[in-house]
């Protein structure tokens, strides 16, 4: 059976304090239970970072500044139930306090916990990748 590709945008939103903003899956959710960068599928009428700033207002109640969003890298990532297409965009503007609009855990890490979290096989490069260029102090 062929599946059709579901693109998504993620966002590795980072705080003043250098933490990363990270969202838990419903349980009932596809890789439910794990830790994310908060995103969501992109609509057809919508750019990568229209359907960014539509997601964080939606799932974490953030308003992003768009000129202060650049595409960290994209991952096509295919699990045995389905394909994405994920674009990480790295958040440096926006406004609001985090929480979880759709009753989601929500938490402020220091990247370098990042490799203790359980996390899906999706966002494990990008959180390699991000800890390999984090500043350290």
């Amino acid at each position: 059976m062929i599946t059709q590709r579901v693109e998504v945008v993620a966002a590795i939103v980072v705080d003043s304090k250098q933490r990363v903003l990270m969202a838990q899956r419903a349980d009932w959710q596809h890789q439910g239970g794990k830790w994310e960068f908060p995103g969501g599928k992109i609509e057809s009428h919508e750019s990568h970072l229209q359907a960014l700033a539509r997601e964080l207002q939606e799932e974490v109640g953030l308003q992003i500044n768009q000129h202060a969003c650049e595409l960290f890298k994209a991952v096509h990532h295919d699990y045995a139930d389905k394909q994405v297409s994920l674009y990480f965009y790295l958040v440096k503007g926006f406004s609001g306090i985090a929480k979880g609009l759709e009753g989601q855990p929500v938490l402020w890490v220091d990247a370098q916990t990042l490799p203790q979290m359980t996390i899906p096989d999706a966002n494990k490069g990008i959180a390699d990748a991000l800890l390999q260029n984090w500043p350290t102090s």
